[in-house]
C-alpha cells in the first residue's frame, strides 16, 4: 500500500518543480557627464577581467547575471542595464553591490532599479518566466513596469480571465518572443514587471503594438518606463561607456 504521506510529499514536490520560485532584479545605469570615465587602453583588459571575476563570484553564490545590455541611444538617461536573478532578494542586493564596485561600472549613476519575484499568474498557473525555465537569453530584451486600474481586481474573475486569455493568444503568435512576467507588489512602485526577450528587435516592436489592441489594456494605469537593449559581452562595455 502506498504511504499517503509519501504521496503528499511527491505531490508537493511536483508542484514546487512545476512552479519554481525566484527573484529578479533590473538595474539601469548611465554615464556621469560631470565625471567622464576615459579608460586607459592599457588597463582595459584588466578591468574586463576584474568584472568577469566578480560575475564568477556572484554566480558561485547562486546568483545569475542573465545579461548585460547596451541600452544607449534608446533613451537619454540610460547606457547599460544589468539583469540578475536568484533564489532570494538579499542575494541580488549583494550581487548588484559587488558588480557596481567593479572599475568598469563604479563611476556610473543609477537611473532605474526594479525587483520582481515569480508568483502564480492571475489565471494561468502554469506560466513560468523563461529565465526560470532554463530558456537561453535572447539577443534583445525590453522590460517595463505595469500597474493595473483600480477596478481591475474587483471585476468578476470570469471577465478578467477572458480578457487575459485574449491577451495571451495575441502574444503567443510571436513564437520567437520569451515572456518573463514577474510580480512586483510591495517590492517597489509597480504591480508587475514584464521583461520580454527576442532575437529580433522588430519582433518586440510588433508584439507590443499587437498587444495594444486588447480589452485588458483598458485597465492600465501605468506601463512606463521602457528600457530596451542588446545583450553584450563584458568586453563590449568599454565601447558603450566611452
Amino acid at each position: 500500500m502506498t504511504d499517503p504521506t509519501a504521496r503528499e510529499a511527491v505531490s508537493d514536490l511536483s508542484a514546487e518543480e512545476a512552479s519554481p520560485q525566484g527573484f529578479t532584479l533590473f538595474a539601469v545605469l548611465r554615464r556621469d557627464p560631470a565625471n567622464p570615465d576615459d579608460f586607459d587602453g592599457h588597463d582595459v583588459p584588466h578591468f574586463v577581467n576584474e568584472l568577469d571575476d566578480i560575475i564568477a563570484l556572484v554566480e558561485e553564490q547562486n546568483v545569475t547575471l542573465r545579461g548585460i545590455y547596451d541600452v544607449s541611444g534608446f533613451r537619454a538617461d540610460a547606457d547599460v542595464m544589468l539583469w540578475l536573478h536568484g533564489p532570494d532578494a538579499e542575494g541580488l542586493q549583494w550581487a548588484l553591490r559587488e558588480l557596481r564596485r567593479a572599475r568598469m561600472l563604479k563611476s556610473l549613476l543609477p537611473t532605474w532599479n526594479a525587483m520582481g519575484v515569480h508568483r502564480d499568474a492571475e489565471f494561468n498557473k502554469s506560466h513560468v518566466p523563461g529565465f526560470l525555465r532554463g530558456v537561453d537569453p535572447k539577443a534583445w530584451m525590453t522590460v517595463y513596469p505595469f500597474v493595473r486600474s483600480y477596478e481591475w481586481y474587483l471585476l468578476p474573475e470570469a471577465e478578467r480571465s477572458q480578457m487575459l486569455a485574449d491577451h495571451g493568444r495575441k502574444g503567443a503568435a510571436f513564437r520567437g518572443a520569451i515572456a518573463n512576467t514577474v510580480s512586483a507588489f510591495a517590492l517597489g512602485d509597480y504591480e508587475w514587471l514584464l521583461p520580454i526577450e527576442s532575437d529580433e528587435l522588430t519582433e518586440l516592436v510588433d508584439l507590443m503594438r499587437e498587444l495594444r489592441a486588447t480589452d485588458a489594456r483598458m485597465h492600465v494605469r501605468e506601463e512606463v518606463p521602457f528600457y530596451t537593449g542588446r545583450r553584450i559581452e563584458t568586453s563590449e562595455l568599454v565601447e558603450v561607456l566611452q
